[in-house]
């Protein structure tokens, strides 16, 4: 196992922030995991594990560890009448992931198409779009004890997912002790795809594209295809404009909070939660606080979707992650003091 020293991060973040890993070591097997938990000079290490990039804003150099999963491989585990189950390494594409799942014949994730990120980082976070979330396809994934080096395997039931939420976002103890922030090291993850498919289209946007095209069953191929359509219309490619996908999480509320904000606010986005609480569109109240196009030195809100903090520094000239951070901190305080409302960042704050 090399680990290498003074690592550029600019090209792995997808903000496209510069900063620096002290060490940093590429992680493409399990036996590369056990190889620094068991050696003297890495085991006691402080570790930052680093998929693609795409939830995170680096605030500076990054002293602690790196460890750049790259773990890959596709493979169907299991099929019976019922569905089929599917693994992948975690340093897979998420994207392209989906994207042979439904070249295989095995539909369920393609509302989940053109995520950033890797499918290790998917659990994580509980990535979640267009009426589905990963929580919903889950069935189990593999990871390594950064302190012990044991295997873990992990079902549904041990992850304890929540909205853009898991156990692998906090800190001992949480979830009856199963705190895994930073401790565990996922390496593969399995999804259950029921042959019992059927079209997710709750979503406004893709109630939309049933009515622009007529068409009113459609197919695995053309959800995912329709989803990453309106993706592309709403959101920046990093690749051409730095960013790190939505920057806040959707806030849920009361129905009486609803109602009062209704009361002022008649045009305010917002969707019936199972539960009976009410989901409200974070882009909606951030520009409706007049964020979108509005700038912090080389950070700025998107001018397309308020949701998005963007890079308008481009690679030569960078926004800082301070600048990012204060940008996001004004949208906070704006949105609370018109709503009331407290709004959560989604990307993991590095540095």
């Amino acid at each position: 196992m090399v680990v290498e020293n003074h690592v550029p991060l600019q090209r792995l973040n997808t903000f496209g922030i510069a900063a620096r890993a002290m060490r940093l070591a590429r992680v493409r097997s399990d036996a590369d995991v056990l190889a620094l938990v068991r050696h003297p000079d890495w085991r006691w290490q402080d570790t930052f594990i680093l998929g693609g990039g795409s939830n995170i804003v680096l605030t500076g150099d990054v002293r602690a560890l790196v460890l750049k999963v790259e773990i890959t491989g596709r493979r169907l585990v299991h099929e019976d009448a019922r569905g089929w189950l599917v693994e992948a390494g975690a340093g897979e594409r998420w994207h392209d992931f989906v994207a042979w799942t439904l070249q295989q014949g095995w539909p369920g994730l393609e509302n989940l198409a053109l995520i950033p990120g890797t499918v290790g980082a998917a659990p994580v976070q509980n990535i979640g779009a267009y009426g589905v979330e990963l929580q919903d396809r889950f069935h189990s994934l593999d990871a390594i004890d950064l302190e012990t080096g044991a295997p873990l395997t992990l079902r549904h039931e041990h992850c304890a997912f929540g909205y853009r939420d898991s156990v692998f976002k906090h800190e001992r103890p949480h979830a009856g002790g199963m705190g895994l922030k930073g401790r565990a090291l996922i390496t593969r993850v399995r999804f259950w795809l029921p042959k019992r498919w059927r079209a997710e289209l709750g979503y406004h946007d893709l109630q939309r594209k049933m009515a622009e095209t007529g068409i009113t069953e459609p197919s695995p191929q053309q959800v995912f295809d329709w989803v990453c359509q309106i993706r592309r219309a709403k959101l920046p490619d990093p690749a051409v404009l730095g960013n790190a996908g939505s920057f806040f999480k959707n806030p849920t509320v009361t129905p009486e909070q609803c109602a009062d904000i209704i009361g002022r606010d008649p045009h305010v986005v917002h969707y019936p939660m199972p539960d009976g609480s009410v989901k409200l569109a974070a882009g909606w109240l951030i520009d409706a606080c007049g964020w979108k196009g509005k700038t912090v030195g080389r950070a700025g809100v998107y001018e397309k979707q308020a949701l998005v903090l963007v890079n308008l520094g481009g690679p030569t000239n960078p926004c800082t992650g301070g600048e990012v951070m204060t940008l996001a901190r004004l949208i906070q305080t704006s949105v609370y003091e018109r709503f009331g409302i407290r709004l959560e960042p989604e990307p993991v704050v590095v540095g």
